[in-house]
């Protein structure tokens, strides 16, 4: 994942960051597969050690989201700073200071389009666990209670090119 900052003025840091990782799947349910995304830190900031929780509580802040708490329906929030624009093959998801496009697999894309909205989880607890291509391992982090308890759950409008 390739993820892009804004010049917009500000007082984060995005380098503060480090990199981030962008993870996409579905989880069956009685309507149908539903969409999920996760987006943390991995442990690898500028000096090379764990990603500031402060950084990504920031990031969440300036985005109109807490830590914790029930999900926010971005659907009944239009002025929430935090987007997904899906189109066919591929798909971008906007943050204030942050814009990622993505590749996630086709039954992830064909869930968006059918559902309309995606599930992001936003977390401040970083991924520690190396490659962050070992899915089973995000998997395993993505659904850990203390990763829930540490992040901003939103549905986003899975909107395309004409909506």
């Amino acid at each position: 994942m390739v993820t892009t900052t804004s010049s917009e003025t500000t007082s984060l840091h995005t380098t503060d960051l480090g990199r981030l990782v962008l993870l996409s799947w579905i989880r069956p349910s009685n309507g149908g597969d539903v969409p999920y995304l996760l987006l943390c830190a991995v442990g690898d900031d500028e000096d090379g050690t764990n990603p500031s929780t402060a950084t990504v509580e920031h990031l969440l802040r300036d985005a109109g989201l807490a830590v914790g708490g029930d999900s926010v329906d971005a659907t009944r929030r239009p002025d929430l700073p935090i987007s997904l624009l899906v189109v066919p093959g591929s798909a971008v998801l906007t943050l204030p200071h942050i814009k990622a496009p993505f590749i996630p697999p086709e039954g992830w894309l064909a869930a968006a389009e059918k559902q309309g909205v995606a599930c992001l989880v936003c977390t401040t607890r970083p991924w520690l666990g190396g490659d962050p291509g070992d899915y089973e391992a995000l998997a395993a982090f993505a659904n850990d209670q203390a990763t829930l308890e540490a992040s901003a759950r939103i549905i986003l409008p899975a909107r395309g090119l004409r909506s």
